[in-house]
Parts: structure tokens; sequence; C-alpha cells
């Protein structure tokens, strides 16, 4: 990880300094020619990516620092955790208003919500990528770059909790998903709907997320974790067989999450995962597959000892379930803990 790096607008020395983390991804990759939309590389550094927007300077200063610098599919424990740590270490310096991170839209749903779970700070946190590489023909990274500056920037963004910002919308880290494989408007939250917009430098905030988050958050991270408890997603579909849960648990999970069918029903081959989960102690999270509504907790869920997920997709739920391992293996505490989160 190289240090951070200080750059100085030379007229404006009033402005406020925000933290640029650079993990990679789309928004930090090349083509060889400007129509080429995929196979593309990453490679640009985050210093590259600001210098590439000069307007930026107009509204801030920055420091950043190359957390990393891969697609976002090959994020595990290791950037995660390290990630966090440099995010709440710059959040504590009197001098950043905000961090803003570069990062590939495949899992940036889930590094968003980890963050939204473990920052202890009120500051604004913005995650930003891009759909298109910065070689392509309207690529899509600068503005979203710019506008990810205006709302860490803009103080009506103090206490929201971490959010994405993409195509000119912001968005609840505890909501957005990725909804389009490859479209520039792949960024969706379904039914709860976007906190505000972003249009040039004016920033309107519609609505407040009102579950708890970053400095709200009990799910704190200890300085020393060097991993997270491992959890499985199991995907539902006809047929299934119990064969699935049974190769989790003796690869060791801790925890598994189905991603089932319809309000996180439970086939007769789920039903024999989470009975088999709960003889060994592995908490079992009802998710489901759908992409909209909540999976709420049900008078069966005792019987087979599950937890519902509420309305967190299977990916969020396995965030949320590892993070709460940490602190509690009790059904009912966990439950609670998904209601909450």
């Amino acid at each position: 990880m190289s240090s951070a790096q200080l750059t100085q607008n030379p007229i404006e020395t009033g402005l406020p300094t925000v933290m640029v983390l650079g993990t990679g991804g789309t928004i930090a990759s090349s083509g060889s020619v400007a129509t080429q939309l995929s196979d593309y590389t990453v490679g640009q550094g985050v210093d590259a990516l600001i210098a590439a927007v000069p307007e930026l300077q107009s509204l801030a200063k920055f420091k950043y620092e190359q957390v990393s610098n891969i697609v976002s599919y090959q994020i595990g424990d290791e950037i995660l955790l390290r990630l966090a740590q440099r995010v709440n270490h710059w959040l504590a310096q009197p001098e950043i208003t905000g961090v803003v991170i570069t990062h590939g839209t495949d899992t940036l749903e889930e590094t968003a919500y980890f963050l939204n779970l473990v920052v202890q700070s009120d500051k604004p946190v913005v995650l930003v990528g891009a759909m298109r590489p910065a070689t392509a023909i309207s690529a899509d990274g600068p503005l979203n770059l710019f506008h990810a500056v205006v709302v860490a920037v803009n103080k009506q963004s103090v206490g929201r909790g971490v959010m994405v910002v993409m195509n000119d919308r912001i968005l609840a880290a505890r909501y957005v998903m990725k909804g389009h494989t490859t479209g520039v408007d792949a960024f969706i939250v379904p039914e709860q709907g976007v906190l505000g917009v972003v249009s040039d430098r004016d920033v309107q905030y519609f609505n407040q997320t009102s579950r708890v988050h970053t400095i709200h958050s009990a799910l704190h991270l200890d300085p020393a974790l060097k991993s997270l408890p491992p959890v499985d997603i199991v995907y539902e579909f006809q047929g299934a067989g119990v064969h699935m849960y049974e190769a989790a648990l003796q690869a060791g999970a801790k925890g598994i999450v189905l991603a089932g069918m319809g309000n996180g029903n439970l086939s007769d081959a789920a039903r024999a995962g989470a009975m088999q989960a709960a003889a060994k102690q592995v908490a079992f999270v009802r998710s489901s597959r759908v992409s909209q509504g909540s999976v709420r907790p049900s008078k069966k869920d005792a019987e087979f000892n599950c937890i519902a997920a509420q309305s967190l997709n299977p990916q969020k739920a396995r965030i949320l379930l590892r993070l709460a391992l940490l602190k509690t293996q009790d059904r009912e505490a966990l439950q609670a803990i998904f209601n909450a989160y």
C-alpha cells in the first residue's frame, strides 16, 4: 500500500480536504480502443483518476491512497479489513471532511454495506465506480467521481451513512444493489428509493435511512482481526439437494445464508440443511433470490433455528452475519441484529 499523498489547489486554500482511497475496478481500467467495453485491464492509480478530472481541484484538496488495484470480484477479507482500517483512520483526522472510495462495481454493494456497519464516524463516506473504462466513448467514471466528491463535501451528507454515487444518484449502502450487468444505470435501490440526486454541484436529499449504521453501529472491528467467520450462500432452485448444505458444513462454515425461493421459503432440502446446521450450532439465515421485498420472521424460524434476513439480499445478509457472529451465536440475538441493521 502506498503512502498517502497530498494535492493542494494553489488558489483555493480554504477548500475542504477529501481522502480518496483507490481499490481498482472499471473506473481504474483501460482498453485498447475506445469501443472496448469488456476485457479491459485494471491499472490506473487513484492519483491518475484525480488528475484526469481537473475540475475536482475547485471542490477540494485531496489526499489519496492506493489500498488495492484489482477487479472487485477478487476482493476478500484482507482487503476489506484493510480498507475499513484506513477509512476509520482517515475519518479520525480533524482535517478530513470525508472519504471517497473508487471501487469495482461487481461487489461494490457488499463493500459499501460492510463499511456501513463498521465505520465509526458520521463524516461522509462515498463509494463510486464506473460501468465503462476511462478509455471508452462516453466513459462514466470521471463524472461519477466528480459527483462523489460533490456529495462528500456537502454538509447535508453528514450522518447519512455510507453512500454510493453513480449515474447522478445518491444511494444508501443498506439498500443499493447492482441491477444490470453492463448499463451505466446499473445501480438501483428497490422499494426504499434513493437518498437523493446530484447534478453539477447541486446536492438534493429526499430521504434518510432509518437502519443502524456507521457511528451508531455496535459492530466494531478489533484492530487485531485478520479474518471474519466463514459464511456460505446456498442458492435454492427446483429439485435442489441437501448436499450443498452438507458441503458448506464440512468445509467449516460458521453460518449459512439461504438464497431461497419466494419469501425465503424452505424446501425439504433447505429444511434438512437448516436442521444439520442447528445440530452443529451453525447460524442459518433465510434470505431470498427475489430482488424485492422482505423476508420477515416466521413462527417456524425457532423450529428450524432460522434467522430472517428482512430486506437484505443474500450477499448483504452474509456480510451482516459474518460481523454479527463476532458478537453472538444466539439465534434470537442474531435476529435482533438483523431487525436493527
